[in-house]
């Protein structure tokens, strides 16, 4: 790993690595945030993921999560949205595929499938990474996103129930299968055969009887692209018709930007909490 930055914050530190990705076979980036609790023993971590057109930055300088992170003693972890460089196939007409729109799934189609192994590099590489050289504690992981990272970090907990304690989400794309952001992405990443599409659906994979990990939504009655794109209305259906728990929330007027996350980030993190510093207390006695 290469440290890009070092920038002191609510007596913790905000840092930022480059290192040579084996999943997305270039180099990422990520931020992470050490709260000071991290100066006397390992701390539980969360994992967010951001939406299309991002990087690590947009989360870390607009939402404020660092301070309500100093006070709960949980780290963050910030990866970037997608593989990037010159030598990454890219789709520079358009905003919703390629660098900067990862979909946090593996691609098997060309061009893409050498680099755009997002949800490998979330689940596996990313957390093995930050294990082996930061003070978090193994084990005790939440996941949480924004919109496309709201897609991603549902998908994630539901694809590994055992591996993270809660998820949540801000305004995410629900239902991908159903959305036009969806079909055209998965059937450049994943191919015309719509149940690998599936493998990366929310919606799709509580159909199938996935387990619900502890999940937290909130979504904007004032999004842009609630009606055309996101769908959390099939996801809450499904979850009644399972008996499923659901904390999900429209919250009047807010649309779809980093006010409306920074509105509510602390509730998030306070939510996460009762999973992870609970356990983490445990740890340390």
């Amino acid at each position: 790993m290469k440290q890009l930055e070092r920038v002191k914050e609510f007596d913790g530190w905000l840092m930022r690595y480059s290192h040579d990705s084996a999943c997305c076979h270039c180099e990422m980036t990520f931020s992470i945030y050490l709260p000071p609790a991290a100066k006397e023993r390992p701390v539980p971590v969360i994992y967010w993921l951001s939406g299309l057109t991002c990087t690590d930055d947009n989360f870390r300088t607009k939402a404020g999560a660092q301070r309500y992170a100093a006070e709960l003693g949980i780290a963050l972890v910030i990866p970037d949205t997608s593989p990037r460089g010159d030598a990454v196939p890219d789709a520079v007409d358009r905003y919703d595929l390629g660098q900067g729109a990862g979909f946090y799934l593996n691609a098997s189609q060309e061009p893409w499938s050498r680099n755009y192994q997002m949800y490998d590099y979330i689940t596996q590489e990313l957390p093995t990474l930050i294990e082996t050289n930061f003070p978090v504690i193994e084990d005790l992981r939440s996941i949480s996103g924004h919109s496309m990272g709201g897609h991603g970090a549902l998908v994630c907990a539901l694809k590994n129930p055992s591996f993270y304690r809660s998820v949540s989400a801000f305004s995410p794309i629900c239902h991908p299968v159903a959305s036009a952001w969806g079909k055209t992405c998965f059937q450049a990443y994943l191919g015309g055969d719509e149940k690998r599409w599936r493998e990366f659906d929310a919606t799709e994979l509580l159909i199938d009887k996935a387990e619900l990990l502890p999940c937290k939504i909130d979504q904007g009655t004032e999004d842009e692209f609630l009606a055309d794109y996101l769908f959390p209305q099939h996801l809450v259906s499904v979850c009644e018709k399972r008996g499923i728990a659901l904390n999900f929330m429209y919250r009047q007027e807010y649309d779809h930007g980093y006010h409306f996350v920074a509105s509510f980030i602390g509730e998030h993190l306070a939510f996460h909490a009762q999973y992870l510093t609970s356990m983490a207390s445990s740890n340390w006695e």
